[in-house]
């Protein structure tokens, strides 16, 4: 990791800059790959299938009898801590359901606003180096909290031409019985188009690698909705001489685990205590089993040593980590002065994989910056917020002048017609 002492504002996006995204290559490679999906199908889906995943699909759904197995296939105690990460994750998200607002806004005139569930929902959720069961667990639980009709899930098959088998315990746990053997950008062609497989969805959910990053985005162009752009993982730890150099360190290398493309930062109050947790990562490196990729994230991260609070918070601000560790002595304080972040992780004891598996918030988050304008996944993601009206005739004798004074205004006389027909028709009605 660099090591940056009180660097100036006009350092810091040059400073903390994520790793570069090959945009123009990437889309060279996506572009066909769609082409190919939309023409063929199924038929496509299988030929990358053997290219990219090695593997000869004679079908491309999961049987009901490969997810039944699948509880035989990992150990009870990974299966009890779903569990518990699945009713924590429900608690939270439950309560997010608005009820249907209802307001007069002047006599007569009635206007209401409640929550729909998006109909068709598709979940991508990547299966290589780490298959990401928990974003089954994350995704799939708001979204039948929310009601959504459809929920298909696709994940990339082993050379086995088998999905993980958590990911089908879970799958299977939360309600989702539509998953599809297919990763990549491909599978994001197949939600966006639909195949004689694959039902077409209207949002696409999900992490994933660059190019299914880069999919996603295209998909939008098809009329369908993603969740939020994203890119690589992240983590921001703010930490003073009150925070345990292990537990920092051990936070940074859980996220430069994730892969190659990951950034990770540290921005701490002392020189002193930024070597502590140098050395730290140095000595937890060693005894990684994904030593050799969080290694390679570690040289796109930095650890900046701030002296002035408020300039910490100013450049905490101005990067808008995915997640944010807080782990100083003035926590509450810090906090009141964060607003753009994805999440935030609060105290000594708070390591961010909590929040990656089991408290209960959600783990899809807005990164490469994003966190300035978007949300993490709720379940607001998973509905639409549809408005309605209702105008008695009283309510149009005091509304309809209003209407045609702004509508005459515009110079657009249907508009005021289609009010002044009404009112002409309730005065001969009162004659």
């Amino acid at each position: 990791m660099k090591l940056l002492v009180n660097p100036s504002p006009e350092k810091w996006q040059k400073s903390l800059a994520r790793p570069v995204q090959k945009t123009k290559e990437i889309n060279k490679i996506i572009k066909p790959i769609f082409e190919k999906v939309g023409r063929s199908g199924d038929k496509a889906l299988k030929k990358f299938a053997l290219e990219y995943d090695h593997v000869n699909l004679e079908s491309l759904v999961v049987t009901e009898e490969e997810i039944k197995a699948s509880k035989n296939q990992i150990s009870k105690e990974l299966r009890d801590a779903i569990k518990v990460a699945k009713s924590n994750i429900e608690s939270f998200h439950a309560p997010q359901a608005t009820p249907e607002l209802v307001q007069e806004v002047m006599p007569g005139v009635v206007c209401r606003r409640k929550s729909v569930p998006i109909q068709k929902v598709g979940l991508y959720i990547p299966g290589g180096t780490a298959p990401l069961f928990s974003t089954v667990l994350m995704l799939g639980v708001p979204a039948n909290l929310a009601g959504c009709k459809e929920i298909v899930l696709c994940s990339p098959p082993n050379r086995e031409g088998k999905i993980h088998p958590a990911i089908l315990y879970t799958a299977e746990l939360v309600g989702i019985t539509k998953i599809i053997k297919a990763g990549g950008a491909q599978a994001v062609a197949a939600m966006t188009y639909g195949t004689e497989s694959v039902p077409k969805v209207d949002k696409i959910f999900g992490p994933g690698n660059q190019y299914v990053t880069a999919a996603k985005q295209l998909a939008t162009k098809y009329g369908v909705a993603i969740d939020m752009p994203a890119g690589p993982s992240e983590v921001l730890v703010y930490a003073d001489e009150t925070a345990i150099p292990s537990f920092v360190a051990s936070d940074l290398l859980s996220q430069a685990e994730h892969g190659t493309d990951s950034q990770v930062v540290l921005v701490t109050t002392t020189e002193r205590f930024a070597k502590k947790v140098l050395k730290e990562i140095n000595e937890q490196l060693e005894g990684l089993p994904r030593k050799d990729i969080a290694f390679k994230a570690l040289q796109n991260s930095t650890t900046v040593v701030m002296e002035n609070p408020e300039t910490a918070l100013e450049l905490i601000n101005d990067y808008a980590p995915e997640h944010l560790i807080i782990a100083v002595s003035n926590e509450e304080e810090i906090l009141e002065k964060i607003y753009n972040a994805g999440s935030v992780f609060i105290g000594n004891f708070t390591p961010e994989s909590a929040g990656d598996y089991a408290s209960g918030t959600n783990h899809t988050l807005p990164t490469y910056g994003y966190a300035k304008n978007y949300s993490g996944v709720s379940l607001d993601s998973f509905v639409k917020k549809m408005t309605y009206q209702k105008i008695t005739p009283e309510g149009l004798l005091s509304l309809g002048p209003v209407v045609e004074i702004m509508a005459a205004n515009e110079k657009l006389d249907a508009h005021k017609n289609a009010v002044t027909v009404r009112l002409n028709y309730l005065k001969e009605k009162k004659k």
